[in-house]
């Protein structure tokens, strides 16, 4: 099992808290930053292999990384072209380090309770998680089910069929090779300013993808510093 957390986005909208640094090293309290509190989460799991995508500050990152002194492995995949193409061109400079194995997915700001690592981690499917007690968001990812699997994923989704989900995977290694594939079309054909997701959703289902249910626990993006206090307060509830 290797992890993959996409780092290589500006985080535009965090203000102040990325004129100097990603976005990852926003703190949301009790010591962490968003991107150590992934670290030793995954560390803690079992999973000491990761390989982190970056865009800008890759230094600063990767001193952060190294002042953690975890017992893991990072491989960095910098993407030079980070404000002109979107994640899946990280993606496909970062498939060289991932075929083969199985794959822990996640984006650089998401806040997770340590019990969704554990379900992630034991699933044998590739899953995604999705939360059906939220209503669906305006602007967020949802994901669209189809004979109880995952068959499109888009901020643009509505309808019954469609949930809550968030951009955390668990994928075999044969599941996310089909979706590298895909993206190695889109990328050849120069369609880099979209979603990795577009290239999963190209596949019309063909993909095996099945939901994980958060049942209202913690997992969650932080865009702007709005949702970095809202995270944070949770976050640190998850802690007492």
């Amino acid at each position: 099992m290797k992890a993959l957390i996409l780092n290589s986005g500006l985080g535009s909208r965090m203000g102040a808290h990325t004129q100097q640094k990603p976005k990852c090293m926003a703190q949301i309290g009790g010591g962490y930053t968003i991107l150590s509190r992934q670290l030793t989460q995954l560390a803690a799991a079992g999973v000491g292999d990761i390989v982190i995508t970056t865009g800008p500050f890759a230094d600063a990152l990767a001193a952060h990384v190294a002042e953690l002194r975890l017992p893991i492995q990072v491989t960095y995949v910098h993407c030079e072209d980070y404000a002109t193409t979107n994640y899946i061109v990280s993606m496909h400079r970062a498939a060289p380090h991932l075929r083969g194995h199985d794959v822990l997915l996640l984006h650089g700001d998401l806040v997770l309770e340590s019990s969704v690592y554990a379900d992630l981690l034991q699933n044998p499917r590739s899953v995604m998680t999705v939360d059906e007690t939220l209503p669906l968001p305006q602007k967020d990812f949802k994901a669209r089910l189809a004979d109880g699997r995952i068959v499109e994923v888009g901020v643009s989704l509505f309808g019954k069929e469609c949930v809550a989900c968030q951009p955390v995977y668990r994928f075999t290694a044969e599941g996310f090779a089909q979706w590298l594939d895909a993206i190695d079309v889109f990328v050849a054909n120069g369609d880099t300013r979209v979603y990795a997701e577009n290239a999963f959703n190209a596949k019309n289902g063909s993909i095996p993808l099945w939901p994980l249910q958060l049942n209202g626990r913690l997992c969650s993006e932080i865009d702007n510093p709005e949702d970095l206090a809202q995270v944070s307060e949770r976050f640190l509830r998850t802690l007492r």
